[in-house]
Parts: C-alpha cells; sequence; structure tokens
C-alpha cells in the first residue's frame, strides 16, 4: 500500500469521527432523551460524561460484564470485547468506558486499512477508497463507533479473510495477489468467533477459499501424496489452521456448560431481550418478509417504530439482492460468510438489528462500489440517501431511540 492511500484512510477515518462527535454534539443540544437505555454513571463518576451516550443500550451490558463478569441473561454477548475492556481498563485509570472506546478506535482503523488492501487485491484504487466510503455512510455504520462489537467483529473478519487470500477474482487481474498466511487467517477467525456468534461462519467459508485456491494451484484438485492422501505441507500451511475458526465458539460454549449448565446459553437468553427472538422454532425468510410487509400496512405511520420497520424491511431486502449477485459475480468464499450471516438472524423471524448485523457483510459493500463506477445515477443517490439516514439514526441512538 502507498502513502497516497495510507494518507486517504487516515483522512477519511479522521473526519468521519469529527463528524460523529458534532453530530452528536448537536443531538445532544437540540434532540429530547429517553431515559430508558442510556448509559449513566449516578453515584462515583468514572468515565468522562461526554463518552456516556456511545454506551446505551448493549453498550450497558458489555461495561458492566468487563467490570462484574456475567450477570442475568447478559450470556447473549460473547466474551472477548468485554475481556479486552477488562484488561484494558487499569491502563485508564479504571475508566473502562474509555478501554473500549479505545479498542473500538484502533479496531476501526485497522479495520479500514485490511478492508482496503483486501479489496485491492482484485480491483481498482478508485473502487477500494469508493467502498470505504460506502461503508462510512451507511446509516448504521456509526455503531462503529460506540460501545459495541461492531469494530471489533469487522476488523477479525477482514483481517481473516485478507490473510487467506492467495488469488484475486475472476477476470480481476493476475491469479497470483498473494497473501496466503494461513495461521493468521485461522488465528484472527477463531477470536472472531468468540466476539460473535456469525463469526463461526469464517469455518465453512475459508475451507471454500481454501478448496478453490488449491483447484486453481494444482490445475482440477488439491495435490494428492501417495495412495490418495492429502500431502502435510498442504495441510500444516492451510488446512488445519482453519481448524481454529471454531475455538472460540467452543470456548465460549465449554465456559457456558461448566458455569452454567447450558453451552448454548447465548441463544436460550435471547427471548430476553424483548427482541422478539426465540429459538423454539424456525421461521422462513419469505415468511419474515410477509410478516413486514404486514406491519408495513397496519404500524401506524407517524411513529418511529414506522421508521425503523421500514428501515429492517429495506435493509433485509437491499442486502437479499447483494447477496444473490454475489453469487453470480462467483466470489465462494465471500457468499458462504454473506448468506450465513444474513440469513442466520432471520431464522428467529425478525429482521430487528439487521442493519446493524449487515454492517459485516463486506462483499455487498463492494459490490454497490462497482455498480456505482459503471452507473452514475447510484453515485448520486446512494450518498444522498444514506448521509441523512445516518446523521438521523445517529442522534436516535445517543438519545435512546431504538435504530439497530
Amino acid at each position: 500500500m502507498n502513502s497516497k492511500a495510507l494518507k486517504f484512510i487516515f483522512i477519511i477515518f479522521l473526519v468521519w469521527q469529527i463528524a460523529i462527535s458534532l453530530v452528536v454534539f448537536l443531538g445532544a443540544k437540540y434532540f429530547p432523551a429517553t431515559n430508558a437505555y442510556l448509559y449513566a454513571e449516578r453515584e462515583v463518576v468514572v468515565n468522562p460524561p461526554w463518552l456516556w451516550n456511545r454506551a446505551n443500550f448493549d453498550g450497558i451490558n458489555y461495561l458492566d460484564i468487563a467490570k462484574k463478569g456475567y450477570g442475568i441473561y447478559q450470556q447473549a454477548f460473547f466474551p472477548l470485547y468485554p475481556k479486552l475492556i477488562a484488561w484494558l481498563a487499569p491502563l485508564f485509570g479504571g475508566r473502562n468506558l474509555v478501554a473500549a472506546w479505545t479498542i473500538n478506535l484502533v479496531c476501526f482503523y485497522l479495520a479500514l486499512f485490511f478492508f482496503y488492501k483486501l479489496v485491492a487485491l482484485d480491483f481498482s484504487e478508485k473502487v477500494s477508497k469508493r467502498t470505504l466510503l460506502y461503508l462510512l455512510i451507511f446509516p448504521t455504520a456509526f455503531f462503529f463507533a460506540m460501545v459495541y462489537t461492531e469494530s471489533l467483529f469487522f476488523f477479525l473478519i477482514i483481517a481473516s479473510f485478507y490473510f487467506a487470500r492467495n488469488k484475486v477474482l475472476p477476470k480481476a487481474g493476475s491469479y497470483f495477489a498473494r497473501t496466503k498466511k494461513w495461521w493468521l487467517a485461522g488465528i484472527f477467525g477463531g477470536l472472531a468467533s468468540a466476539t460473535r456468534l456469525p463469526g463461526i461462519f469464517l469455518f465453512p467459508a475459508l475451507l471454500v477459499e481454501w478448496w478453490q485456491q488449491k483447484k486453481m494451484e494444482n490445475g482440477l484438485a488439491p495435490r494428492l501424496g501417495p495412495r490418495g492422501k492429502w500431502k502435510m505441507e498442504n495441510l500444516a500451511t492451510s488446512f488445519l489452521p482453519i481448524l481454529l475458526v471454531p475455538l472460540g465458539l467452543v470456548y465460549y460454549m465449554r465456559y457456558l456448560a461448566i458455569n452454567f449448565g447450558d453451552p448454548l446459553m447465548f441463544i436460550h437468553v435471547q427471548k430476553f431481550f424483548g427482541a422478539g427472538r426465540g429459538a423454539d422454532k424456525i421461521i422462513l425468510l419469505y415468511q419474515v418478509f410477509w410478516r413486514y410487509l404486514k406491519m408495513l400496512i397496519t404500524v401506524d405511520k407517524l411513529t418511529l417504530t414506522y421508521f425503523v420497520v421500514v428501515l429492517e424491511f429495506l435493509t433485509g431486502l437491499g442486502f437479499l439482492v447483494l447477496t444473490i449477485f454475489t453469487y453470480f459475480r462467483r466470489w465462494y468464499s465471500y457468499l458462504v460468510f454473506m448468506a450465513l450471516a444474513y440469513i442466520a438472524p432471520t431464522l428467529t423471524g425478525t429482521f430487528l438489528s439487521l442493519p446493524r448485523f449487515v454492517l459485516v457483510l463486506f462483499p455487498g459493500f463492494i459490490l454497490l462500489s462497482l455498480w456505482a463506477e459503471k452507473h452514475r445515477w447510484l453515485r448520486i443517490l446512494y450518498p444522498v440517501i444514506a448521509i441523512p439516514l445516518f446523521i438521523f439514526c445517529l442522534i436516535l441512538f445517543t438519545r435512546g431511540y431504538w435504530v439497530a
């Protein structure tokens, strides 16, 4: 990566952070707040008050887990992020919110750095830059700056894919733009599955990537040794590291089994968060769309609830289309991760939080950038729609209103 690209990443990151701070300041000044899900330190003030609104909703739970360990129903939140907060808080005088904010800053900057490099393996500098910009102005992208796992999780996902990649995508140039460091890919993947449940979907995705690379290197199939056995050097340098990916989830399930007697407790407690989710039955995607179509007709149009329903429905529809087009591009390893990470939360019967969950579906943002390269109307339409929604959703979240 040249110095020009590094300068671009630093500038957009800095401008984005400043813009968020400015919007949050103005929102606090002119927009009324609710009280139900606002983070506040009522007895002893430890963290700076200007950061409090970064920890609304789930942020309250992450900071509480970091400070006290898991409480009732908090097992829905995976352990890596609160553990990092707990480890780093002493460096900031016990200010766990400052530690969480620092983690987000560092991880998101690294995520942008690796995302640029990942896109640049296959496409031009112009496409790489636009992809980052389109991610940053997505209506819920502000969650990367909040006390949520988005920045950490996105960094781990992108880094895992980047270090796994050995070939560029079809019709995108040389097939030997190598970044094959499978052990790093496996380590980042394992950390991802300890951060959020969708991290486990890196396992099948990296298996597909591994198989595609071996087919390309050897003509038709992975190299075989005598009597059709896999050559050990191939296993040690690529396949075995992929087995690290599930270890994060396995570790957490073991912890839950030992301490709470239920290795799947992170699923079973979801229903207690008022999210309309449950694990008792599977709801198919067409049923979820039908449910939302009925809500679009019946919900009062002049409420914030209706705005959120529309946002969730359009996000569900939009990323379904993007997932389908990922298949047509033949980005098979990307497709496996994107499709599984998209469909998994919908199986509970709702698109609730999907506008936030799709932030890590990075192939969608690459596709948007490629389409904008060809269509001027999209280059105009996407920012015109996304930026005002970004500002509005950011104000809503920091003032205590549910967005995603």
